[in-house]
C-alpha cells in the first residue's frame, strides 16, 4: 500500500471533488492529489446488490489497494479477489475472514500458496496441470476453481491471452486430473477481460460453466461455486444494468437452483469513478507554427506516466483534462507532459484547451482504477496523496462500520464558492452487513463547527 491518508473529511452541505480541490489549492498546495469520494463507493455497492442480489462482489484488490477503499468495502460486506501474499495480508489485517477471500491468481508462487494456507484461505484458482501438482504439494486440501477462457469481443485489457484454459479441451482434462490427484474442485471461473465491452460474454461463460459443472460432478467433485470474474464498467455515467440483466437471465437458465454460490471480481467498477486527480501546470513551452501547422503549446504537469498516468500505458485508458479554474480564450492545440526528464513521459500528445497560465490546475475524473498501486516516485517526484471525503448524511449512517486502522474523521463546511455537485446523492437505503470479527467501531473525533 503506497498511498493513503486516513484523515477523512466529512462534508455537510453541497460539495463536489472540484470544490474540495479549490479549497485545497487555495491554501497553497502544490503537489498532485486525489479527492476520494467514499459515497461513490457506497452507492455503487448499493447498486450492485440491488441489480445482482445473487452475485457476491469480491473486490479485485489489484485494481486499487488504497487501505481506506478496501476497508470500506470490507465494512459493507464485500469479499476480495487477492492475487498475492501481500494482498491477502492487507485484507486479513482489516479483520476480513478467510471465507471472504479467493486467491484468484492462476499462477501462484509456492511460498504464497503456503502463506494462504497459514492464513486460512482455502479457495484457489487454477488453469493448468502444473498448478494442480504445485497445490497438491503445498495445499492438498484446497478448494479449487478451474478458470476457463471466455473472452469478450472487446476489452480495455484482454486477459485470455495469459490466463484461462480451453473450456472444451483442457478444462475437462483438468477436472479428471484433479480427481486422480485427490484434489477437490468446487467450481468454475472465467474472466471476460478488464473493462469488457460486451455484455453477452457473461451468458456464454455461464453456459460453458454449466457443462463443466456436470463434468466435474461426473469426475467425483462437488461443484458449488461459480465465479463470473471482472470486466464491469466503472467510469462516471456507466451502468451495469444491461450486464446485470444478461447475468440474471443466464443464471436463471443454467443455474436456477440456489445450491450454487455465485461471486464476481469487480475492480474498476468500485474504484474508477471514486477518485478524481488534480494536477498543477508548473511549466509551459510555446512551439512556433511550422508550415501549415498551428502554434502548439506544451504544458508540463506534476504527475505523469510514471505516476498516476501509468494507466495510459498499462491500462489503455483515455484520459481527459478539465479546468479547475476558468480560462478565457479560444481552445488551442496543445500537449500535456509529465514532470520527469524522460521523453516518454507524455500524458496526452494532442488536445484542445484554452490558454493556461503556469499555476493552473487540471481535473482528471475516473482515475481510481489501476493508477495508485502502479505509481512510482521516478525522478524523485512524489506519488499523489489521497484526500478522502464523505457526505455528512452517509457518515451518520456508516460511522460505526470503519475499522480501527487510523481513520480520523473531521468535519468541514463547504467552501463559500462551492458549486452544488450535479451527481446524485448516495442512496441511504443501505442495510450493511454486520461488522466482521476484529473490527472496532469508529469514533467522531472532532466537533462539528457552526455551519
Amino acid at each position: 500500500m503506497k498511498v493513503t491518508e486516513q484523515h477523512v473529511t466529512v462534508m455537510k452541505g453541497p460539495w463536489s471533488p472540484a470544490s474540495v480541490a479549490r479549497d485545497t489549492v487555495d491554501r497553497g498546495h502544490e503537489e498532485p492529489f486525489y479527492v476520494m469520494d467514499l459515497g461513490e463507493v457506497v452507492q455503487r455497492y448499493n447498486t450492485w446488490k440491488e441489480l445482482m442480489p445473487r452475485v457476491e462482489p469480491f473486490y479485485a484488490v489489484k485494481c486499487n489497494d488504497d487501505r481506506l477503499l478496501v476497508s470500506t468495502l470490507a465494512a459493507l460486506g464485500a469479499g476480495f479477489d487477492c492475487a498475492s501474499k501481500a494482498e491477502i495480508e492487507l485484507v486479513t489485517s482489516l479483520g476480513v475472514t478467510p471465507d471472504r477471500i479467493i486467491f484468484a491468481n492462476p499462477a501462484k508462487l509456492s511460498s504464497h500458496i503456503r502463506y494462504a494456507r497459514e492464513a486460512g484461505v482455502t479457495v484457489l484458482t487454477v488453469d493448468s496441470d502444473t498448478e494442480l501438482v504445485k497445490i497438491k504439494q503445498h495445499m492438498p486440501d484446497a478448494e479449487l476453481v478451474v478458470r476457463i477462457r471466455c473472452d469478450a469481443a472487446s476489452a480495455q485489457c484482454p486477459l485470455g491471452i495469459k490466463f484461462g484454459c480451453d473450456p472444451l479441451l483442457e478444462a475437462p482434462r483438468l477436472l479428471k486430473l484433479a480427481a486422480v490427484l485427490g484434489l477437490n474442485v468446487v467450481g468454475i471461473s472465467f474472466h471476460a477481460g478488464s473493462g469488457a465491452g460486451e455484455s453477452a460474454v457473461y451468458s456464454r461463460g455461464i453456459r460453458l460453466a454449466r457443462a463443466l459443472f456436470e463434468a466435474g460432478d461426473a469426475a467425483g467433485h462437488r461443484m458449488s461455486l461459480l465465479d463470473l470474474g471482472g470486466g464491469f464498467p466503472g467510469h462516471h455515467g456507466s451502468s451495469i444494468r444491461e450486464v446485470s440483466e444478461v447475468i440474471s437471465e443466464a443464471l436463471a437458465t443454467y443455474f436456477p437452483s440456489g445450491g450454487v454460490r455465485v461471486i464476481a471480481e469487480p475492480g474498476r467498477y468500485f474504484a474508477a469513478a471514486a477518485y478524481t486527480l488534480f494536477t498543477l501546470v508548473h511549466a509551459k513551452r510555446q512551439l512556433p507554427a511550422d508550415g501549415e501547422e498551428d502554434p502548439h503549446t506544451m504544458y508540463f504537469i506534476n504527475d505523469g506516466v510514471y505516476g498516476s498516468f501509468n494507466c495510459v500505458l498499462y491500462d489503455h485508458q483515455v484520459v481527459t483534462p478539465e479546468l479547475l479554474q476558468e480560462s478565457t480564450g479560444a481552445p488551442q492545440t496543445c500537449s500535456i507532459w509529465g514532470p520527469s526528464c524522460d521523453g516518454l513521459d507524455c500524458v496526452i500528445e494532442s488536445c484542445l484547451l484554452p490558454p493556461l497560465a503556469v499555476g493552473s490546475w487540471l481535473e482528471w475524473r475516473n482515475m481510481g482504477a489501476y493508477t495508485i498501486p502502479i505509481a512510482s516516485p521516478f525522478n524523485g517526484f512524489p506519488v499523489p496523496t489521497v484526500k478522502p471525503v464523505l457526505d455528512y448524511r452517509l457518515w451518520v449512517l456508516l460511522r460505526d462500520m470503519w475499522s480501527s486502522t487510523g481513520a480520523v474523521f473531521s468535519h468541514s463546511c463547504p467552501p463559500p464558492s462551492s458549486p452544488v455537485d450535479s451527481s446524485p446523492s448516495p442512496s441511504l437505503s443501505l442495510s450493511p452487513s454486520p461488522s466482521p470479527e476484529g473490527w472496532a467501531r469508529g469514533n467522531d473525533l472532532c466537533e462539528l463547527p457552526n455551519c
